[in-house]
């Protein structure tokens, strides 16, 4: 299972294009709302989660986590304990932690991506503390993958969903929905 965690002023694109192409290529992915199941997005939109944070825990299911990015959506992400024992976990277990826009800040600030290449939006650089920022909108290094932000939320679920299932999969879900190839 891989946890998208949403909360008040997330930016919608960067967390539901994730979730729509991730199930479209039939890999387990559930919504955590932090302090309720409906979170109120950047732009108005309310999502209902599949779960609140106080009902999942990190275990054997779980294969990776995404946090969009929106504000304050990513300020609560990297003030909440449970968000951080997932990334935690993860980290310790080689499982896949993406971030999108402001959101690899959190992951820069706990250090995890020091030496690796990295992305987010350009005014949040100085907190991937230590990172190497990459040219591009998206960007893999091991089992972090980062992004730019709401433009790049494309490009940056078929990433994941190559992460998963390869280059394939990957070809024929962009194909699919018929998104132009990358430049």
């Amino acid at each position: 299972m891989i946890y998208v965690f949403l909360a008040d002023g997330f930016e919608e694109i960067e967390a539901l294009v994730p979730v729509d192409l991730l199930r479209r290529a039939e890999i387990a992915v559930s919504t955590v709302g932090i302090g309720s199941k409906k979170i109120r997005g950047s732009h108005g939109i309310e999502v209902i989660c599949d779960f609140e944070a106080e009902e999942v825990s990190p275990n054997n299911d779980l294969v990776g986590i995404i946090l969009p990015g929106g504000m304050p959506g990513t300020k609560t992400l990297g003030n909440t304990a449970t968000v951080h024992d997932f990334i935690d976990y993860c980290a310790q277990n080689h499982l896949l932690i993406a971030a999108i826009c402001a959101a690899p800040s959190i992951l820069g600030k706990k250090g995890l991506l020091e030496g690796k290449r990295a992305v987010c939006f350009p005014s949040f650089e100085k907190d991937l503390l230590n990172a190497i920022i990459a040219y591009g909108y998206v960007c893999t290094d091991d089992n972090f993958i980062t992004a730019k932000g709401a433009g790049s939320s494309i490009e940056f679920a078929l990433e994941i969903v190559r992460y998963f299932k390869g280059d394939r999969e990957a070809r024929r879900l962009r194909d699919s929905i018929q998104c132009p190839p990358s430049y």
